[in-house]
């Protein structure tokens, strides 16, 4: 497992050398086995790792490595840009088994994020997030967004977001049934993830006043 995170920490953080060494391997091996053949990899499987390298390190670690926390210690903007947006460079610590800190790095470009989907949120400078990685080489770490305080306010905010439309709606036209079982649907969405009596009671009322209206 130390080999493969290694492995995964090399190709994702260090793309231009990982061509580099695809071009060196494969041409050996065309060498040794007299196949030119071999060469037509390497451009299809430096894109992949290109587009995919720190999607599979994020796999990786999230399935097999164990929980830790980290600490972004830098963050600095770099004169590169990804989607119109400037790329940043990140110094971390990471926390071992033995409680002691190691230094690690990474960028927007090559942070592995779980859950994997097509955003980079990288938490902020100075607080402690949760992370896992591999015993054995801590340096490669997957970012578990979801776990951290800032990744928990914008996941409730995400849920949130439907309660509150729905309630613009209702509180535009109370009488309106399909306002009203709008809410009442958009309430039980977010209840189920968080209790929250206030909300709670709200839907006991809603589902009331339906019952008044039909």
């Amino acid at each position: 497992m130390v080999l493969i995170s290694k492995i995964l920490f090399f190709t994702s953080h260090h793309g231009f050398y990982t061509v580099i060494l695809l071009l060196l391997i494969l041409g050996l091996l065309s060498y040794l086995t007299k196949k030119v053949w071999f060469l037509i990899f390497v451009l299809p499987l430096s894109i992949l790792n290109g587009f995919c390298g720190q999607f599979l390190n994020a796999w990786f670690l999230n399935q097999y490595g164990m929980k830790s926390i980290a600490i972004i210690t830098s963050d600095v903007e770099t004169n590169s840009t990804l989607n119109d947006m400037y790329i940043h460079d990140y110094e971390a610590v990471v926390k071992k088994q033995d409680g002691k800190y190691i230094s690690t790095f990474f960028s927007t470009t090559s942070a592995a994020i779980y859950p994997i989907e097509n955003s980079i949120r990288i938490p902020p400078t100075e607080i402690a997030f949760p992370v896992k990685y591999i015993p054995g080489y801590e340096k490669n770490i997957v970012i578990l967004y979801n776990e951290s305080e800032e990744g928990k306010a914008v996941l409730k905010y995400s849920k949130l977001a439907p309660v509150n439309s729905a309630r613009i709606k209702y509180e535009a036209d109370r009488t309106n049934k399909e306002f009203i079982a709008e809410y009442i649907i958009a309430l039980e969405a977010y209840t189920a993830s968080y209790d929250e009596e206030s909300y709670k009671v709200k839907l006991e009322e809603l589902k009331e006043e339906l019952k008044q209206l039909k």
